[in-house]
């Protein structure tokens, strides 16, 4: 009712057809607060977006943001108690900064950012890690190597598909052709948890449900073109705090340019500029508009398009997926389990039953925290985050005292975790390339419409879902939004200036000529990681 209320008072303020020869964007012009650019979002791409038409000398921008703060999906919160009586800051979202870059090669824009804001992380230690099953502790690190050397056969295998314009597979079709088969390997539920933690545990997604192209290119595209070392941030300001430090650089304190706690309504967009309503009935005009809603939100419809967005569009925001990756999170009275890293679970029934806990109380985290956190991705993570804490609490109870069965595991003194999947301003946590689907369909999800446009780490082609990935193309969407406000988009550079390209028809495999900057693509994937 909300929504067609509005649209009703819209339509009378500005018809958008036939009523009058003013445009809705005269008609609305003294309602609204007017803008050149307006900035739907405060995490990675709408920050860095604003920071790159900043970066042009277009200070004419507004940034409307649903939180009460900037950082979107790096989203931090207050968990369990210190001994000084305070809490901690854990991460419920983005708690990694992985591919950081080699001596000599590129180097994660997202690290440089890290760097210069001196955010606290320690490394990442996989080798640091215990296996269990059901009857507690047990050694299956043969099938980690296993399912490493199959990856390595599988990405060889992408590359073939890439360069000869193959129909994709799934991940899971792909690692059967290089033999790798967890039910017919001698310990089914091993290999089911060496498969869980290095594919599901970074792309929060089912092998089944993954493309075997585009899953081995952005694997690739990070570890390979960066690095293989991931650090995990600890810092007591959150990991929020390096975007924050890049916003200052352009935005002043308490600038009225960012408006917090601003949630989107209504979106009306046509090829004079748009109009954006939001829930206190607030309204911004503007000549562009930087749409940065997740994945997840454009699938859920709670922002009003007008007009509907074209079939090519929402046909592409319908085809990929939104993964949910949920860390639970416990705080003990003592630390029962030792100082290794990780511990990694086979469950004997259901793949995915809480299968990699890692230690907050180990050396270089926080010592002496006695904190414990368990991961679940995909259809774990929505039957979680669906049920009550305290069933959750004793599943995962259950899953500690098989793990530990010589100790006296004691119940958790704090307990918590988010709600990805049901969260209205991310419904999930980051994007995954489902399989069977071309460049030119996520080019699709990428391009503008008229002067509507979109960024996110969905939007990358090659690092989506990943932070790198929205910092690249909130960039590409901030640069190219200011060139065509200052009309310097020269001819030559059509690919990666101006209005970006879309189709109307899709073909069913991705042809070699599509592999360029018009799509997207920055250059080869197949990069030995």
């Amino acid at each position: 009712m909300k929504i067609m209320h509005s649209f009703r008072r819209a339509i009378c303020l500005f018809p958008f057809i036939g009523t009058s020869d003013a445009s809705p964007i005269q008609k609305h012009e003294d309602a609204c607060q007017r803008t050149k650019v307006v900035i739907l979002g405060a995490g990675i791409a709408g920050i860095t977006a604003a920071q790159a038409l900043h970066n042009q000398s277009i200070s004419d921008f507004i940034i409307l943001e649903y939180q009460g703060d900037i950082g979107g999906r790096i989203h931090k919160a207050e968990f369990g108690r210190g001994p000084d009586g305070k809490p901690y800051t854990v991460e419920y979202g983005a708690n990694w900064a992985q591919g950081l870059g080699r001596p000599g090669g590129p180097e994660n824009p997202v690290w440089t950012f890290e760097k210069k804001w001196n955010v606290a992380n320690t490394p990442s230690n996989t080798s640091n890690v215990e296996f269990f099953n059901e009857l507690g502790r047990a050694d299956f690190g043969d099938e980690i190597q296993d399912f490493e050397e199959a990856v390595r056969r599988l990405k060889v295998d992408a590359g073939e598909i890439l360069a000869e314009n193959l129909q994709d597979r799934t991940v899971r079709e792909g690692l059967s052709l290089v033999g790798w088969k967890p039910q017919q390997r001698a310990n089914p539920a091993a290999a089911e948890a060496a498969e869980w933690w290095l594919w599901d545990g970074e792309q929060a997604t089912t092998p089944e449900e993954s493309s075997l192209v585009f899953g081995a290119a952005v694997s690739n595209f990070t570890f390979g073109q960066f690095s293989e070392e991931s650090n995990f941030v600890i810092d007591q300001r959150g990991h929020n705090t390096w975007l924050k430090g890049e916003a200052s650089t352009f935005l002043k304190p308490q600038d009225p340019r960012l408006k917090l706690n601003r949630i989107v309504t209504d979106v009306y967009h046509s090829n004079e500029g748009v109009i954006v309503e939001t829930d206190s009935g607030g309204c911004v005009q503007a000549d562009y508009a930087i749409c940065t809603f997740s994945l997840g939100v454009l699938q859920h419809d709670n922002v009003a398009f007008e007009p509907a967005l074209p079939k090519w569009k929402k046909t592409a925001i319908e085809m990929f997926h939104m993964s949910t990756y949920t860390k639970i999170f416990m705080q003990f009275d003592r630390n029962f389990w030792g100082d290794k890293q990780f511990f990694l679970y086979a469950d004997p029934v259901q793949r995915g039953w809480y299968p990699i806990f890692q230690s907050l109380d180990a050396e270089g985290f926080f010592p002496g925290s006695h904190i414990l956190f368990v991961t679940v991705t995909q259809r774990e993570a929505y039957r979680v985050e669906r049920q009550s804490e305290e069933a959750t609490k004793a599943q995962v109870m259950e899953v500690l005292r098989n793990m530990f069965p010589k100790e006296t595991v004691p119940d958790p003194i704090a307990f918590a975790y988010p709600r990805w999947s049901t969260t209205p301003w991310a419904y999930g946590s980051y994007s995954n390339w489902p399989p069977a689907t071309s460049l030119d369909m996520h080019q699709n999800l990428r391009a503008n419409v008229d002067r509507l446009w979109f960024a996110g780490e969905h939007t990358s082609a090659s690092h989506f879902g990943y932070m790198q990935g929205a910092w690249f193309e909130g960039q590409d969407v901030g640069n190219r939004i200011g060139r065509l406000i200052q009309g310097n988009c020269a001819e030559e550079r059509a690919g990666d200036c101006g209005e970006m390209v879309h189709y109307d028809v899709l073909r069913g495999t991705t042809p070699s000529s599509s592999y360029g900057v018009q799509n997207g693509w920055p250059g080869s994937s197949m990069v030995d990681g």
